[in-house]
């Protein structure tokens, strides 16, 4: 009579023994291994990605601002100082939007929120230049915001600098 078939195994074959369970252990650890530095990658990676996405919502939103506000001047509905360059003089001014002289019948605003940093270690918000201060510049001239950076120090996957994106 077949002993398999009444549900008792044969004597050599009653489960796994300890080398294949230690081989599957080996085996799952160096999986494991290999994934760990995989996730890290991928983690840094996607918050690249949404400090690129939030340069590129403010920027833009400063560059709507100064079309805007050209636009108004074209259109004589607002009359600018002298040394004014057509920039907002802060982020805060994106949030709170502007007519424009009566170029739009309502305060169009630009940002819904601003964008946080990423890689703010240190809670210092975004690094600002103004139009008069070089490209490069980390010291901010304070007169408007024609450029945003992040303040950042470490190095990106590509090996740039952060602070220069």
């Amino acid at each position: 009579m077949n002993r398999c078939r009444q549900g008792v195994s044969p004597a050599g074959q009653r489960g796994l023994t300890l080398l294949e369970l230690i081989i599957a252990l080996v085996i799952l650890g160096i999986l494991a291994a290999a994934a760990l530095p995989m996730a890290e990658v991928t983690a840094l990676r996607t918050k690249e990605i949404e400090l690129r996405r939030s340069l590129r919502e403010i920027r833009s939103a400063i560059d709507a601002w100064k079309a805007d506000f050209d636009k108004a001047v074209e259109e004589k509905k607002i009359t600018p100082a002298i040394n004014e360059t057509g920039y907002p003089e802060s982020l805060e001014e994106l949030l709170e939007g502007n007519d424009w002289g009566g170029l739009y019948p309502y305060k169009r605003r630009y940002l819904r929120r601003i964008p946080a940093d990423p890689f703010d270690e240190f809670e210092e918000g975004w690094g600002l230049r103004s139009y008069k201060d070089d490209p490069d510049s980390t010291v901010y001239g304070g007169e408007d915001v024609y450029d945003v950076y992040s303040q950042s120090t470490r190095l990106a996957l590509d090996g740039t600098p952060y602070n220069t994106w």
